[in-house]
């Protein structure tokens, strides 16, 4: 049995798309009463198998994120391009384009990094060619912002999807989230949004039961301080996450030699490490690529063709462009396991503990939590 699309209860694909409804005064699928200004958190990396464990350590946050009604699916793939793609875009990854972590670029006959490897060659604009939530906003007449580190100002990735806002960079968590609420307080209808990376970073380079990610845990919890007593009576606030994690130990982390059978009949690997994405180099050789998978780690991953996911419904509607971008043999981890290519692996990427990218709860559950206007 293949893991499905988890049918029509509320995503991230509803998030934003319900906050600039909100300002509309229209209806969504969250159920939001109208506003004048909104405002979205996405925590990048927080799942709710690490946040209810640890809500000693998050009191404001998880008593806005309540067991029902407090929790969303993130989509599929669990990798932050694609998500945050979803998210922006209110389209899954099959419609919107940015199918992994790197896809394929058959065209050119390469992998691309989808969160930094932009180039002439692969344009943003021309890969995720659709209107954000941030331009439909402001052609309504709604000020869109975004409020992050100052290293995202004027990526590739910034470009694909979040384009059509105006950034305003912070430091700190406690900053990012005092300048939302700013924000919110003026008298303009504003939809703002908040990156917060730092628990993502702690959890693959300590994992999610690590002290380091506790602490940023907790450095998020008291930066939401002026959530429960600052925003004006006419705005409202949701903070979600694009995936959550699982810690993978070192044992669990299967480097495939180069000169390994697994390889034979493929010619480039994509995806990240628990969502394999393989291009093969022969059409007639995908039964054999397939098969040979499948006997060596049907006990461990989902090994499935393209069309095979794709009529699984794991991306949504596909289009024929993104179709290209996903991999014609598709390895999803269905255990506490991670992929790498002995030939390309980079010790940084051999040393992460967290790691993300395919179906479980872990990874896919994610919270959604609201304040002022929204609050439950």
């Amino acid at each position: 049995m293949l893991p499905a699309a988890r049918g029509q209860t509320p995503s991230l694909a509803d998030v934003l798309t319900g906050a600039l409804s909100a300002i509309e005064g229209s209806a969504s699928a969250l159920s939001l009463p109208p506003v004048r200004s909104a405002a979205v958190v996405l925590v990048d990396g927080l799942g709710m198998s690490a946040l209810r464990p640890r809500a000693g350590h998050a009191r404001r946050l998880v008593a806005a994120a309540p067991r029902r009604g407090g929790s969303i699916d993130a989509g599929f793939p669990t990798t932050t391009a694609a998500a945050l793609a979803t998210l922006t875009t209110g389209l899954a990854a099959g419609e919107h384009g940015l199918t992994s972590y790197s896809a394929l670029d058959r065209e050119n006959d390469r992998v691309v990094n989808l969160l930094r490897g932009w180039d002439d060659r692969a344009r943003p604009e021309q890969w995720q060619p659709h209107p954000t939530v941030f331009e439909r906003a402001a052609a309504r007449g709604i000020e869109p912002v975004v409020v992050g580190a100052e290293r995202y100002r004027d990526t590739g990735f910034t470009t694909a999807v979040l384009r059509g806002a105006r950034f305003e960079a912070h430091r700190s968590i406690a900053d990012r989230v005092a300048a939302a609420v700013e924000l919110l307080r003026g008298p303009e209808n504003r939809l703002v949004y908040v990156y917060v990376p730092e628990l993502d970073q702690a959890g693959h380079a300590e994992g999610v039961g690590s002290g380091t990610w506790t602490r940023r845990l907790e450095d998020l919890d008291a930066a939401l301080a002026p959530l429960e007593r600052g925003l004006p009576t006419d705005a409202g606030v949701l903070l979600t996450a694009d995936h959550g994690m699982l810690d993978v130990p070192p044992e669990r982390r299967l480097v495939i030699e180069g000169g390994s059978a697994l390889w034979q009949g493929i010619r480039h690997v994509a995806g990240e490490p628990r969502c394999l994405h393989l291009q093969v180099d022969e059409p007639e050789r995908l039964p054999e690529v397939v098969e040979r998978w499948r006997t060596a780690e049907a006990g461990r991953a989902w090994v499935v063709t393209r069309a095979e996911a794709i009529e699984a419904g794991w991306f949504g509607r596909v289009t024929p462009e993104a179709a290209e971008r996903i991999g014609d043999v598709i390895v999803a981890a269905r255990s506490e396991v991670a992929y790498y290519d002995e030939r390309t692996a980079e010790r940084s990427a051999l040393a992460m503990v967290g790691q993300h990218g395919s179906f479980s709860d872990d990874e896919r559950r994610v919270p959604l939590a609201r304040w002022g206007a929204f609050a439950p």
